[in-house]
């Protein structure tokens, strides 16, 4: 696996990885994830093609479920301590 691009942002970090025929495409937001897979063979104009998936709609739409992300493992930490 390599890193083909990352995408710095104030509200999560983007990195593009290639691997076997494959475009991953991982955002980070502390210790949350959000990993899309991507074949290389759906995309034109490789990478440059991946940055036109992520438009600002779709990255609004995974910040706001880093939210509920967040939301669930908070309630789940809450039920353990309990």
């Amino acid at each position: 696996m390599r890193i083909v691009a990352e995408l710095p942002r104030p509200d999560c970090k983007i990195t593009i990885f290639s691997m076997n025929m494959k475009f991953l495409v991982k955002f980070e937001q502390g210790n949350l994830e959000q990993t899309y897979k991507i074949s290389e063979m759906d995309v034109t104009g490789g990478v440059n093609g991946v940055f036109q998936i992520l438009d600002e709609e779709f990255i609004e739409a995974v910040v706001k479920r880093f939210e509920g992300m967040r939301n669930d493992f908070s309630l789940a930490w809450k039920r353990y301590e309990a």
